[in-house]
């Protein structure tokens, strides 16, 4: 009889959540919502879009995550005439002893974790590629499927600044993502803390924190958590509150063209368990549904023009239905 592997216990996963955000926070300045979200969005199995203007860490942050947790690594820069190929590989002719086959050979998605860099540069040929590695976990080269290495975790950017050239991503691609993380401009003070740490002769060095069988054991663990009855009622009532037709909140009826999807409501509980054991405990409260409302559904709520006329954005839409939403009535 074959043994089984130790699964961790909460406790651990806690520390290693609580580890890895202090390595990261070594290298990066200031950003530790952006940490926290990326740290919950890894232990929760899902990927994660960045929105933000150029040079503000986030291949940093990628690579420091390889770092720090023993991971393979790749940088895709996304531009308009990227095949699909490109990013999954191709077969190619290989000649031995006169004899000529092909053989395959891998593309940069082959990583643990993986940059998608500007992604809204590609085509939507390219970008279906990545989102069959993204939701399938493989990619299909001819008729062949292959399996991408576990744990496989994708960061997209995009650069919100810029419309010209760019394919947006449809919306059940950007459903595809479970968060979305706004990456914000640093601080005055925060400025002058990475002037001091990169124009110096030394970078810090991270440390690794854990492996693959670790944070795939996290994953395992973070997906035991249990949730009370009128906690997840709670989170139904908030999914439902972001459809105008669901809802009695006159902003939604008035801006939102779509309401959240049923993943939506998946990626605000799991994401909750995960924010449940960084905090330490070993049950979803409200509150934890609350933090993570943001990052899981900003990007799953598509609004109306009248709310760009009107300058609401969906991040406000979020907060007004998280404070008008009864927990009360969720429990009854």
């Amino acid at each position: 009889m074959i043994a089984e592997e130790p699964r961790l216990d909460p406790g651990r996963v806690t520390e290693l959540a609580r580890s890895l955000e202090a390595e990261l926070a070594r290298l990066i300045v200031g950003q530790k919502d952006l940490v926290r979200d990326t740290v919950i969005a890894l232990i929760g199995g899902g990927h994660t879009l960045l929105e933000g203007v150029p040079g503000l860490g986030k291949t940093v942050l990628v690579r420091s995550l390889g770092q720090a947790l023993k991971l393979s690594f790749a940088r895709i820069q996304f531009t308009p005439d990227l095949m699909p190929a490109d990013i999954v590989g191709t077969n190619v002719i290989r000649e031995e002893k006169g004899r000529r086959d092909f053989q395959y050979q891998a593309g940069p998605l082959f990583a643990n974790l993986v940059l998608a860099d500007e992604v809204n540069r590609a085509t939507p040929k390219t970008q279906s590629a990545l989102l069959e590695a993204m939701q399938e976990r493989t990619v299909t080269v001819g008729t062949e499927t292959r399996a991408l290495p576990i744990p496989f975790f994708v960061l997209a950017t995009q650069n919100p600044i810029e419309l010209e050239g760019t394919y947006p991503l449809p919306e059940a691609q950007l459903d595809r993502f479970f968060f979305k993380s706004i990456v914000p401009f640093p601080s005055e003070e925060e400025l002058l803390e990475i002037a001091r740490r990169t124009t110096g002769n030394t970078t810090p060095k991270l440390n690794a924190v854990a492996d693959a069988d670790a944070i795939l054991a996290a994953q395992e663990v973070a997906r035991e958590v249990p949730i009370a009855e009128h906690v997840l009622a709670y989170a139904g009532r908030l999914i439902s509150a972001t459809h105008p037709n669901r809802t009695e909140l006159e902003s939604v009826r008035r801006y939102v063209r779509f309401g959240a999807s049923p993943r939506g409501l998946q990626t605000l509980v799991l994401a909750g368990k995960v924010r449940a054991l960084l905090e330490g405990r070993y049950n979803v409260a409200f509150d934890d549904l609350v933090a993570v409302a943001r990052p899981a559904l900003r990007h799953r709520i598509f609004l109306r023009f009248e709310a760009e006329a009107d300058e609401v954005s969906t991040d406000r839409l979020i907060d007004e239905i998280v404070e008008k939403t009864d927990k009360a009535k969720a429990a009854g």
